[in-house]
């Protein structure tokens, strides 16, 4: 009897491709707390939109026979300008969950962000290998919010990142109509037991939905962020500003970045998506501090195009996501490797050797 031939299939070309592997063996609630968004879903769909309204204008008659990819970030260097973005309990995906994902990222030379409800402990993520950035929420109970800060700076951590668009977590139907609940085995590593323990329980709603209500603060204010800049001497990145304003505030407090964010459409439904705000807030903050474009980046020529308008580099969250659970720690590199070479293609295909060349790219939008 001929053996039945078990062949891998090949590897996917594209994010969708990966994100369609993964929709296909996650469990339905999984896959919906992972692609839903808030309310109607409209800012989730307006971030892929707006993206794709932003031409490039392309120089022409250059030698692009060498180009790079690498830049620089809050004093280190990386293989592109691009960090995985903090995403909440990877084991949702893959028993290997952040740890994976960070060797990943370890392996293509870009830093990650270690969530504060990450589903390992900070410590574990950090020893994984890769630059990691740790991202805070502002708990309600200051001491362990400051323990927090104290663990990410033993654990190694380069960066701190501080959410400050979560006064509570957005209404998510997807996982409201699902009853959503933390499977066993995947709890908030980074909070005690009781803290987390909520994440598991539901009462005709979002249990995630709950143990935030019950864990963050929504009293965060430009004195807080006072406050953290003088208890760390790490940078301090503050996530999901969308306001000029708000910016040119956050560089006063002493902010070293910013993420133009509108957290990927789950919190306020209808929020401008960042992308459309990125001239505007480079203007705001000038050259001095660095932005980063976070919500719907599924291509290397979306970072091309956020480079051109002014930021930094980009954010990644979902697509990681998606490839954990398509294949693991190999998924997850697939996925860096997509957006690597899509990177290089369209830097050098657009007459650019460099990201600070592709800085200086003219954008045109639909309709312009």
């Amino acid at each position: 009897m001929t053996p039945v031939s078990r062949t891998r299939p090949a590897p996917a070309l594209t994010l969708g491709e990966v994100e369609a592997r993964a929709a296909a063996v996650l469990p339905p609630g999984v896959r919906d707390f992972v692609a839903g968004a808030a309310g109607q879903e409209l800012s989730l769909a307006a971030n892929r939109a707006a993206l794709d309204e932003v031409f490039l204008v392309p120089r022409v008659l250059r030698d692009v026979s060498v180009r790079s990819t690498g830049c620089e970030l809050l004093g280190s260097q990386f293989a592109m300008p691009l960090a995985v973005a903090p995403v909440a309990y990877h084991r949702l995906a893959h028993p290997d969950g952040e740890l994976a994902a960070a060797r990943a990222a370890a392996a293509a030379g870009v830093p990650f962000t270690a969530a504060t409800l990450s589903s390992f402990p900070v410590e574990e993520i950090a020893a994984a290998g890769a630059t990691t950035w740790f991202q805070l929420y502002w708990l309600k109970d200051r001491a362990r919010r400051l323990d927090l800060v104290r663990r990410a700076e033993a654990a190694g951590c380069t960066a701190l990142m501080l959410t400050v668009d979560v006064p509570w977590m957005g209404r998510r139907l997807r996982d409201i109509r699902n009853g959503f609940t933390l499977p066993a085995g995947v709890t908030a590593a980074n909070l005690t037991e009781a803290a987390g323990s909520a994440a598991h329980r539901a009462n005709g709603g979002s249990a995630v939905a709950g143990h935030t209500a019950l864990t963050f603060a929504p009293s965060l204010t430009w004195a807080d962020v006072e406050e953290l800049r003088t208890l760390t001497a790490l940078p301090l990145i503050l996530k999901g500003v969308l306001d000029p304003a708000d910016a040119a505030l956050a560089v006063r407090a002493g902010v070293d970045a910013l993420v133009v964010s509108n957290h990927g459409g789950r919190q306020l439904d209808g929020a401008v998506p960042g992308v459309r705000l990125l001239p505007e807030i480079r203007q705001a903050v000038g050259e001095g501090c660095r932005l980063l474009l976070d919500g719907g980046i599924r291509s290397g020529l979306d970072v091309l195009r956020a480079l051109a308008l002014g930021a930094d580099g980009v954010l990644v969250g979902r697509p990681v996501v998606w490839g954990l659970a398509a294949d693991g720690e190999a998924g997850v590199r697939r996925v860096l490797e997509l957006l690597a070479a899509e990177l290089d293609d369209a830097l050098g295909l657009a007459g650019c050797r460099t990201v600070a060349e592709a800085r200086a790219l003219r954008t045109v939008r639909r309709g312009e």
